[in-house]
Parts: C-alpha cells; sequence; structure tokens
C-alpha cells in the first residue's frame, strides 16, 4: 500500500510492547533528510519518513486492538538538513527535539564530519557523546546509528578505518546511555551498488527501504520483508563499462562535491528542515 508515495505493508502488525511509539522527532544530515529518494513536489522521502509510516501503522492498529497506551494518532518530525556537521545539529536540532519531547528521536550525526580531512574520529565521538547525553535525559528514547562499511566505496573507501573507529565509539555510547543501535556496518545488503544514488553517496529509494527496515526491526516492530533480502542477480559489467561509469560519476558527482569542500560551501547552505514540527501522517 501507498501513503504518500511512501511504501508500507497491506496488513500492519503489532508488537508485545505495552505502549507504542506516539511520536517521532528525526535528527541529522542528508542521510536522514532522505537525499537519493525522491518524494512529492522536489522534497525527499528517506528511511526517516519510511520508518515513521510504519511506526504510525503499528500504533494505529494498536489503538484499534484496544491496547493499552495512551490514545491520539502518531506525530512525526524531520529536522534534518543536508550538509549539516556535527555541531551545527547539536546547535539547530537538539534544542528542538528537546522542546518538541518525542516518545522517540532517531540521531544521525557526525558523518560529514568524519569523511573532512584531517578529522578526528575520538574527538567527533567525544562530542556526539555529550549531545547524546543530553538527549538521554530528556526524550522518551534514543536510536544511534554506525557508519556504512565502506569498503567497496569509491573514494568513501580509504576513510574506512576513520568511519569504523567511530561506529566502534557509537556502540560504547550506546551502552553508557542504553539507547538501541541502528548498525549500517552489518546491514550488507546496503553494500550493493543497487542500494545508492547515481552519486555514490546517498542511498536510493530501495536503500533508504532497508534501512527503515532494519530500524524498524531494532524497535521490535515485525517488519513486511527482510533488509538484508538478497538483491536479484544481474548482468556482469565489463571492464569498458566499469571504466566509463568512473569517468560519468567523477565529472557529474566527485568534482562537484569537492570542489563545494574546497569553497567551504554545503549542498544545505540557506536550506530549512522539511517537517520542523511533529505533526500527524
Amino acid at each position: 500500500m501507498i501513503r504518500g508515495e511512501v511504501w508500507v505493508p497491506v496488513a500492519a502488525t503489532t508488537t508485545s510492547k505495552t505502549k507504542t511509539i506516539g511520536s517521532y522527532a528525526a535528527l541529522g544530515d542528508s542521510f536522514t533528510e532522505g537525499v537519493g529518494d525522491p518524494g512529492p513536489g522536489g522534497a525527499f522521502l528517506g528511511w526517516a519518513d519510511r520508518l515513521a509510516v510504519l511506526l504510525a501503522d503499528e500504533r494505529e492498529a494498536h489503538e484499534e486492538a484496544g491496547g493499552p497506551g495512551e490514545s491520539g494518532g502518531f506525530r512525526y518530525a524531520n529536522l534534518a538538513v543536508r550538509g549539516r556537521l556535527l555541531d551545527q545539529i547539536v546547535a539547530e536540532q537538539v534544542p528542538r527535539a528537546k522542546e518538541l519531547a518525542p516518545d522517540l528521536v532517531t540521531f544521525c550525526a557526525g558523518g560529514n564530519d568524519i569523511i573532512r580531512p584531517g578529522s578526528d574520529p575520538d574527538d567527533v565521538a567525544e562530542r556526539y557523546e555529550a549531545a547524546v547525553r543530553d538527549l538521554a535525559g530528556t526524550v522518551g528514547l534514543v536510536v544511534i546509528t554506525t557508519g556504512f562499511d565502506t569498503r567497496d566505496m569509491p573514494v568513501l573507501k580509504h576513510m574506512r578505518g576513520k568511519i569504523a573507529t567511530f561506529s566502534a565509539h557509537v556502540r560504547s555510547i550506546a551502552d553508557r546511555y542504553d539507547c538501541p543501535v541502528l548498525d549500517l556496518w552489518s546491514l550488507k545488503s546496503v553494500q550493493d551498488r543497487r542500494a545508492w544514488d547515481a552519486d555514490r553517496l546517498h542511498l536510493s529509494p530501495e536503500g533508504h527501504t532497508r534501512v527503515a527496515l532494519r530500524a524498524a526491526q531494532v524497535l521490535g516492530l515485525d517488519t513486511p520483508a527482510d533488509p538484508d533480502q538478497p538483491w536479484p542477480p544481474t548482468r556482469p559489467r565489463g571492464s569498458v563499462d566499469t571504466t566509463r561509469d568512473n569517468i560519468q560519476w567523477a565529472r557529474e558527482h566527485l568534482v562537484p562535491w569537492i570542489g563545494r569542500r574546497l569553497r567551504g560551501e554545503s549542498s544545505g547552505d540557506h536550506m530549512e528542515a522539511k517537517r520542523p514540527d511533529l505533526l500527524p501522517l
């Protein structure tokens, strides 16, 4: 079934939790904004929007079944803005999330910091932990995310060690503050090229769907599909095709990305959150 162009199962199921999630705020950068997953009106959807629909359906089914917990429907805010660094997310989005005080917050930050030349994953993790500590004392539940395994990704594969170090910190932080972890490193299905947009920096619609399904599993929801379900086989590509694709990608995406970094610009300059308030879906 389609609701607002977001795929959800025809028959929603509920979990055994005594209280369902009634409100959700997503914090982060382009990954959480949904870049790579185009939706209606020129906006992006993304894994957080897709997760919100699954949560809303679970809440609705729970209420219709007369389950215990508060009534009043489900509300969702997405505060993420592409290009944002950790300190910007902490300054702009964390205070707003604390003000909204939702049942659930997903906090995905630090990725843009880690891939910057000369960045220190230990320092990023220290500032990241301070934000998690602040959120954990205010909102209901904070889900935090590891980085992706970039072993087979052009450019980013050279940063794999830094991403792994930061991800290890994230797991330690999760233990200290009792936060569920959306482990993207172990999600093998997103290591397939088809899980990524043409820019090779953002997920494709299918990639976002698989992340949403994994996030739903982390929260204890029944899911309509396995996020690590194997991809259909494809025709092997020759070296000529691969080289041509790499040259085209470098010209259309890599060079402009490097140029923005050198000029100190961000794709999210002058942009605001697409959904700054907790609103019904």
